[in-house]
């Protein structure tokens, strides 16, 4: 059997390991954050071993032109490939060329100067690179660096070449090799010639799908391109935004989020609801978006029983609101039983048809285990279980962040006045449990992983307990209404338990919407530097330490992340002292290679302080997807300091050099580039106003043709037809209404082509550039 999980590249992420299974399911994505110029991106298959190192199964590399090519994404089973090490090749390599001619002959000199972020070919996670030029059948080749994988050479090689050598033609090739002492050399990548720094490339494409006897993954993968344009662009289409929910607009459909809702598709809602909650957050007006949207969903519901069960913009965005706020929360309720749930591993079962006798412990010592005694001892545990679960979440009333409870309170009160009726009493409670237990608390519970509540999937056995858990936690948030009327009797003996604690959860939901005003309350936004926009354990680099390569140099520690300051200490507890570190002092926020510390995942912040002294932060992260989100947190939170780095090292300076280039000079300048960009994105991502206004205008600019057929067009087809007929009893006050509506189209309609023009520019601008470096020898 196969413990498999999938890593991609170029910015590394990795799916958790569905362990001993051959046709693994993972359900995950990701959003990954790729350079402009990337050129393709890579899935890796692996085998995870407890001792030593995963084994490869397989890979899948996709172009940027194959993922490009469909505008909704690539959705199919591919082929693995086998791995060929002369195709995993990465790095640059910097170089000039040079022809001689003198009276003696001709001469083709290269001058090698470094190269950087080679692929690692030896067992330390280095390599021993030389160079080596090749023309027609003359080579020459550098001296060979030691343990590195950002060599500096500083070398001049000469090739004599005949006269008529140039006359035939031919191509000029550099070649990097990793040097061993036993066996055959390495191949590092290949480039063509100019000068300046080039992507090494691989020997040429043998890749072979072995004929799908490797296996095949499935995989759905979009490309969005987008290109951010400056803040003062953006700000016309966030006043039209703010605007809607400070002053609402007598004739709602007017309101450029109406319009938005008109035309955002089913599938883009989740994303475009996750994007008006980041902008609303960062606003601090996040309540009276909600309250608006909201609002509107309520009194556009006759019937309760229909209320936000569709997937509107309101229900999607009250959905990726309460991620977006109320994770810590989450953890704090759930985690420890989510835990002892996977630590018990339990075998629980209430479903005859599905109860197998095999796969259980034995219960009493009185003989085989019988199918009552099972669905007995399945009905105690899954009571004890969810008790735990109900008391934690009744308990839990202060711990709920007051902008959430201030969100929910607004909702009871709209749907108190649509409904207020006795006979839809409960339909107040009823709102707020459907977001809160249904959406929010019974996922979570059923998916841990992809909460960030477990690092690993569950196995077969706790899947089947948490979707039991889940679905009787759903039976909560719906007040035991609906008990007896599905299919799933035998979910029966959990009834007496789900509708005792009905009475305990209303009375939850009424302390929990018992909090002070709206403007009372603190919201997360970007611009206030008390707030936190990221936290949590990792391990901190002891710089004092002696032991460097000793993982006890490494300890925990708390580390909180806000616009101004990143700051640490031993525990989260506010009597803890607290080190910091100003964001503006920020330089570079950077991956550390594996052999610099014999540690994954550690990265460094790089800051200066008010002398010019360059200082080094190294943590240690608990995985690849964890170390992407703090790289990115850190770098959005810095992306407008002045002083960032162009380069950087990634090893350490230690035994009198750089781990990474060999370099003595402690001060030398780093010899690998620095990256500004975020990498791995989720809901959980700090705040980024210009990126996720850009998301918005995307899609009102792909609407464009039915927001003006809609809101414009129609009204003048509506004209036309008042001056040829008779205007009927209250023509005058529709005729109103459309010209509202038609006006705030209008300028939503002007917004956009201004956007679209000042895209336009830029891209023109960037041609040019372009060109005029093609232009300059």
């Amino acid at each position: 059997m196969v413990s498999g999980k999938t890593e991609f590249h170029c910015n590394k992420g990795m799916t958790a390991t569905v362990w001993k299974n051959l046709n693994p399911f993972w359900g995950e994505e990701y959003t990954l954050h790729l350079p402009t110029g990337f050129h393709s991106l890579s899935f890796y298959v692996m085998d995870e071993d407890t001792i030593g190192h995963d084994d490869i199964i397989g890979k899948i590399s996709l172009s940027k032109d194959t993922i490009g090519a469909k505008v909704k994404g690539l959705d199919n089973w591919l082929n693995l490939t086998r791995v060929d090490p002369d195709e995993e090749v990465q790095g640059e390599i910097h170089f000039g060329l040079e022809l001689l001619r003198d009276a003696k002959g001709i001469g083709l000199r290269c001058h090698f100067i470094e190269a950087r972020d080679l692929a690692p070919r030896d067992i330390s996670g280095t390599s021993d690179p030389f160079a080596r030029i090749l023309f027609n059948n003359h080579s020459a080749e550098t001296s060979i660096i030691k343990k590195t994988r950002y060599p500096h050479w500083g070398e001049t090689l000469e090739l004599e070449l005949e006269t008529e050598e140039l006359s035939e033609g031919g191509t000029v090739t550099v070649e990097v090799w990793d040097w061993d002492m036993v066996g055959k050399n390495d191949f590092l990548g290949k480039t063509p010639l100019v000068q300046g720094w080039f992507r090494l490339m691989p020997l040429g494409n043998n890749e072979d799908d072995a004929g799908g006897k490797l296996g095949a993954l499935r995989l759905k993968v979009r490309l969005v391109e987008d290109h951010i344009l400056p803040s003062m662009y953006y700000q016309p289409l966030i006043d039209l935004l703010v605007q809607s929910v400070i002053s609402p607009a007598e004739v709602e459909d007017g309101s450029p989020l109406t319009m938005l809702e008109e035309v955002t598709t089913v599938e883009s809602r989740q994303d475009v609801a996750m994007t008006l909650v980041k902008i609303y957050l960062g606003r601090g007006l996040v309540v009276p978006f909600l309250d608006y949207l909201n609002t509107r969903e309520v009194n556009h519901t006759l019937d309760p029983n229909t209320l936000f069960r569709s997937n509107s913009l309101a229900s999607k965005a009250m959905e990726q609101f309460m991620k977006a706020v109320g994770m810590l929360y989450l953890h704090e309720v759930l985690k420890p039983i989510i835990n002892r749930i996977f630590e018990e591993k339990k075998y629980i079962e209430l479903d005859p048809c599905k109860i197998d006798l095999n796969r259980t412990r034995r219960i009493s010592f009185k003989g085989a285990v019988s199918e009552a005694e099972v669905r007995e001892s399945s009905v105690e545990m899954l009571q004890g279980y969810l008790s735990n679960i109900v008391e934690s979440i009744i308990g839990s009333v202060t711990q709920c962040p007051p902008v959430m409870r201030v969100a929910f309170k607004q909702l009871h009160k709209r749907v108190e006045e649509q409904f207020p009726e006795s006979e839809n009493e409960d339909v107040k409670y009823l709102a707020i449990s459907g977001f809160f237990f249904l959406r929010f608390l019974a996922p979570a519970i059923l998916t841990p992983k992809l909460f960030h509540l477990r690092d690993q999937h569950a196995d077969t056995r706790t899947s089947r307990t948490l979707l039991l858990l889940a679905k009787a936690v759903q039976s909560v948030g719906n007040l035991g209404l609906q008990l007896g009327h599905g299919k799933e009797l035998w979910m029966e003996p959990l009834h007496p338990i789900i509708l005792y604690s009905v009475a305990s959860v209303k009375d939850f939901l009424d302390k929990l919407i018992d909090i002070d005003s709206v403007s009372e309350v603190p919201q997360r936004a970007v611009f206030l530097p008390s707030v936190t926009v990221k936290e949590g354990y990792l391990q901190k680099h002891k710089a004092e330490s002696p032991q460097l390569l000793s993982r006890f140099s490494f300890k925990k520690r708390y580390f909180w992340l806000s616009s101004e300051t990143l700051s640490y200490a031993k525990t989260p507890d506010p009597w803890q002292v607290r080190s910091s570190i100003p964001i503006q002092c920020v330089c570079a926020v950077e991956r550390v290679d594996e052999n610099a510390f014999q540690q994954q995942h550690v990265l460094q912040v790089v800051t200066q302080d008010n002398d010019g002294q360059m200082h080094t932060i190294y943590t240690q992260c608990k995985n690849v997807n964890e170390l992407n989100q703090w790289l990115s947190a850190i770098r959005k939170a810095s992306i407008y300091n002045r002083r960032m780095l162009p380069s950087f090292h990634p090893g350490v300076y230690r035994s009198g050099k750089w781990t990474c280039c060999l370099q003595a000079d402690r001060a030398t300048s780093g010899c690998s580039r620095t990256h500004s960009a975020v990498t791995l994105g989720d809901w959980s991502d700090p705040l980024d106003p210009d990126a996720e206004t850009q998301t918005i205008y995307k899609q009102l600019l792909q609407g464009r043709d039915k927001l003006r057929s809609t809101f414009v067009l129609s009204f003048k087809a509506f004209t036309l037809l008042q001056i040829s007929l008779s205007p009927p009893d209250g023509a005058d006050c529709s005729v109103e209404l459309l010209k509202h509506r038609q006006a705030a189209a209008v300028r939503l309609l002007g917004v956009v082509l201004d956007l679209e023009q000042a895209h336009a520019t830029f891209q023109r601008q960037e041609r040019v550039e372009a060109g005029s470096l093609i232009l300059t020898p």
